[in-house]
C-alpha cells in the first residue's frame, strides 16, 4: 500500500494486485484495515477508527482506490459516485497489438485508433452471473442485461501487446476486462475474460491511474495519480509517455 494523497475528509492509497479492498471469505486482511492501522499510528489515534470505503477494485488490480475518513466525505462520496462526478482514468495491456482502423463503428469489432489518435467509444450489454462471478458481453440488449459504456484510446505499442487508457461512462460488474475481452482485446494475465496465460504473480495488466474529482468539503479539484508497476512491460510500454 502506498499513501499517494490525505487529508482530514479522504486518504487515497495506491493498492497493489491481490489485495482485497474489503473482507471476504478467505479471510485474507483486507485494504480497508491497513489504511485503519496506519491512521491509527500515525495520528496516535485512541479506539476505533473510522473508514468508509466508497468503490472497489478487483482482487488482482492494481491502482488508486478512495476512501472516507469521515462521515461527511463518505456520503458525500458515495453520492459523486453514483452519480458519475469522480472520473476514473485506467491503462490495461492488451494483446494483440493494436493496428490503425480501417473504418467502421466500435462494437463487437472495435476499431483500433492510432497512437495519440482519438477516443473510441464503445457499447455493449452485460449480463453477470454471480455463480461464475463473470459478466458476459452482448452487442444488443438481451433479458436482465445492462448497457455498459467505455472509451478508449491507444497510449503505445510494443511487439506484442499495446497500452490502452480507458475511461469509464457507466460502472458495471468487471465492465473494462469483459467490454475489452469482447473486442478481441483480453487484458494480459485475465485468464477468466480469454487471456492466453496468467501474469507470473498472479495480476492482471489493469490499473487504475488518476482519479478527479471535487472534494466533497473543501470543494478544490483533486486529481490525483497511481505509479507505474515496475514490471519490465508496464515501464516498456509507459517509457515514452511522459511528454504527453
Amino acid at each position: 500500500m502506498q499513501v499517494v494523497y490525505e487529508d482530514n475528509h479522504i486518504i487515497i492509497v495506491s493498492k497493489q494486485s491481490g489485495e482485497i479492498v474489503q473482507g471476504d471469505k478467505t479471510g485474507d486482511e483486507p485494504l480497508s484495515e491497513t489504511v485503519k492501522q496506519y491512521i491509527k499510528e500515525k495520528y496516535q489515534k485512541p479506539g476505533a477508527v473510522f473508514l468508509g470505503v466508497v468503490h472497489r477494485l478487483d482482487r488482482p488490480v492494481s491502482g488508486l482506490v478512495v476512501f472516507a475518513r469521515t462521515s461527511k466525505a463518505l456520503s458525500r462520496l458515495n453520492k459523486m459516485f453514483a452519480e458519475g462526478e469522480v472520473h476514473k482514468t485506467y491503462w490495461a495491456i492488451v494483446s494483440p497489438p493494436l493496428i490503425p482502423p480501417t473504418g467502421g463503428k466500435s462494437g463487437c469489432s472495435a476499431t483500433h485508433p492510432p497512437i495519440g489518435g482519438g477516443w473510441e467509444e464503445a457499447t455493449h450489454w452485460l449480463v453477470r452471473n454471480e455463480k461464475q462471478n463473470k459478466s458476459y458481453a452482448y452487442d444488443r440488449e438481451v433479458p436482465h442485461s445492462k448497457k455498459a459504456q467505455l472509451r478508449y484510446r491507444v497510449l503505445s505499442r510494443g511487439d506484442h501487446y499495446s497500452l490502452l487508457e480507458v475511461q469509464l461512462l457507466t460502472g458495471r460488474h468487471h465492465q473494462i476486462r469483459c467490454q475489452l475481452s469482447k473486442m478481441g482485446m483480453p487484458i494480459k494475465g485475465d485468464l477468466k475474460y480469454g487471456a492466453h496465460r496468467s501474469n507470473p504473480d498472479g495480476s492482471i495488466s489493469l490499473l487504475s491511474r488518476r482519479v478527479e474529482f471535487v472534494h466533497p468539503v473543501s470543494k478544490e479539484t483533486i486529481v490525483v495519480e497511481a505509479p507505474v508497476p515496475a514490471d519490465n512491460l508496464w515501464q516498456a510500454l509507459t517509457s515514452d509517455l511522459s511528454e504527453k
